[in-house]
């Protein structure tokens, strides 16, 4: 389901009963998730990980899933249009959803990132006016370069990027340390 789609708070119930008694597991973003308790009830586990939205383009993928394992492994929860959309989704609906409600948001510029039109740059420059709504001294992008490549100077010219190139772990570990430092940040609608 998506922000917008009609239910009545009856209806609703009924979907995530229904779905709880089948075995399924509910995720509810920046709330938590509801999961069958294997008696006749369920469990509540309410968000405890950092959300970290991912961006990139189609051409960058693999080493995008790549930072999703990463952080996934480091205890973060990770957002990736690829592993969180699901089948008939209104997918730009979610992904602004997903922007709005991360804790921080890694743009990954590459050669092809910075020159192609489209869906990323849409991201990042939705990315940016969330920024705006916080603290300045609190930290929410943090930019990666997966090569060398120009990162735009709107975002060069005020914040530091971490290269996850030529050694990914190293750059990786960089980009742990801020996260791990910098409260969660909820950003307000």
């Amino acid at each position: 389901m998506t922000r917008g789609s009609k239910f009545s708070p009856r209806k609703l119930a009924s979907l995530i009963r229904d779905a709880l008694e089948n075995g399924s597991t509910i995720e509810i973003d920046g709330l938590g998730t509801f999961r069958p308790d294997g008696k006749s009830g369920f469990i509540f586990d309410g968000k405890r990980r950092q959300t970290v939205f991912i961006a990139y383009v189609h051409e960058d993928v693999e080493m995008a899933e790549r930072l999703y394992d990463a952080f996934e492994c480091a205890g973060f929860d990770p957002w990736l249009d690829k592993r969180k959309l699901m089948p008939g989704q209104n997918w730009p609906r979610a992904i602004q959803d997903a922007l709005e409600t991360s804790d921080f948001v890694v743009p990954c510029f590459s050669a092809y990132s910075v020159r192609k039109k489209g869906g990323f740059q849409a991201e990042i420059r939705y990315a940016l006016d969330c920024a705006a709504r916080i603290p300045l001294n609190e930290i929410f992008l943090v930019p990666v370069r997966l090569d060398r490549c120009p990162v735009p100077a709107q975002i060069s010219r005020v914040m530091q990027y971490v290269d996850l190139f030529p050694d990914f772990h190293t750059g990786f570990r960089r980009v742990l340390r801020v996260l791990k430092r910098q409260p969660p940040v909820h950003l307000a609608a």
